[in-house]
């Protein structure tokens, strides 16, 4: 696959730092039932229903891997920004666990930071991917407000699911598993996409009002990448592999309607069909988080062992240095049209680069709450 970068200035101002804004985990066994009601909280969820979800991580010592990930993609990001000459701070903070995304903010703010760009480790556009750490980055920032600090203006990354930073290693990582196959099945295996699946009605209004309808701009957006990546596996392979988006992870009420089918049905149907071989590919996670880690590596791989069905998971981009150079990209490129610059944005299929500033309607609140970073935020 060709990637085209355009050559990206290396001045980031007005920014004077970089946040990178995730979701949180458990470092262990004690961590596991509070990190889960912060998760969960005001869904009126017993404790005792929290501590028989919480068996998947009790599975792994308790401990999610996406901390020790996050402190990874840390490291790649300061690495290739001094590589680059990029002199610009980057700091951490989490949705639901330490290090939390007011404590982070109000350090950055101690530190003397005004302009803030942010990364969320969330490539695709949906309420619980874009909106909810937008509304996070709003409840941070009033926080600091009743504390009297001056507050920072805070200005998200656009979406980066089509970068090609994001999908070239995910292209390879494709590349490996099928190669990882035996030989006589390698031809014909299915490459199954996986993402998290969310209710059908948040799905229809994610993205901006336009985009809004059946799966709306998350499920638009996650088949623009499973093209492209099927398209570069075959350019390197001289196969077309027979693929389908596919879901996991599915929580709530079983009455409410929500993306499908799961991975582990899927599975079962490529065997009925007799397809000797499948790739499950997680395009929908940044990391090799718990989700990953649980939902494909534990329970479908069982499954795909229950039916003789030989599978392979292929590698999601995690700290890969492409993704770091991505994010410097996506900095850069926002920083220089803040600054009124024309940018050449990097984008990879049909659906091109996404916005900059989320638009009024863009995924809508479950309920009434503010969001930073957005057309509708109070803190512009």
């Amino acid at each position: 696959m060709a990637e085209q970068h355009a050559p990206a200035p290396r001045d980031p101002a007005p920014y004077d730092a970089l946040l990178l804004l995730s979701f949180g985990g458990p470092e262990g066994p004690d961590d596991v039932v509070p990190f889960l009601e912060n998760v969960t909280r005001g869904r009126g969820i017993p404790k005792e229903r929290l501590k028989e979800v919480g068996q998947h991580y009790f599975l792994f010592g308790g401990v999610s891997p996406i901390n020790a990930q996050n402190r990874a993609l840390l490291d790649a990001l300061r690495k290739d920004f001094a590589g680059a000459g990029l002199d610009l701070p980057v700091y951490w903070g989490n949705r639901n666990w330490a290090p939390y995304l007011t404590d982070t903010l109000r350090e950055m703010v101690l530190d003397g930071r005004r302009r803030v760009a942010v990364l969320a480790t969330s490539a695709y556009a949906s309420y619980s991917g874009c909106r909810q750490y937008r509304e996070n980055l709003a409840d941070a920032l009033s926080a600091l407000e009743a504390e009297g600090l001056p507050l920072p203006r805070v200005d998200k990354l656009r979406h980066y699911f089509n970068h090609p930073g994001f999908i070239g290693p995910m292209v390879e990582g494709v590349l490996a598993s099928l190669a990882d196959l035996p030989e006589d099945v390698r031809a014909d295996a299915h490459l199954a996409f996986t993402t998290h699946s969310i209710p059908d009605a948040a799905a229809d209004g994610s993205g901006p009002v336009a985009e809004h309808g059946r799966g709306g701009a998350y499920v638009k957006q996650h088949l623009d990448v499973a093209r492209v990546i099927v398209d570069a596996v075959r350019e390197e392979t001289g196969v077309a592999h027979p693929w389908r988006l596919v879901y996991q992870s599915r929580s709530g009420a079983p009455h409410i309607p929500w993306l499908e089918p799961d991975i582990c049905d899927h599975l079962e149907e490529l065997h009925g069909e007799g397809v000797p071989a499948a790739v499950m590919v997680p395009i929908g996670f940044v990391s090799d988080h718990m989700e990953v880690l649980y939902d494909l590596d534990t329970e479908a791989t069982a499954k795909a062992a229950e039916l003789g069905l030989p599978v392979r998971r292929s590698a999601t981009v995690g700290a890969d240095p492409r993704f770091a150079a991505a994010i410097r990209d996506l900095l850069l490129e926002r920083a220089a049209a803040e600054r009124g610059k024309a940018v050449e944005r990097c984008a990879l299929g049909e659906l091109g680069p996404s916005h900059d500033l989320c638009p009024i309607g863009c995924c809508p609140a479950r309920s009434e709450r503010p969001a930073a970073a957005g057309a509708d935020s109070p803190y512009a």
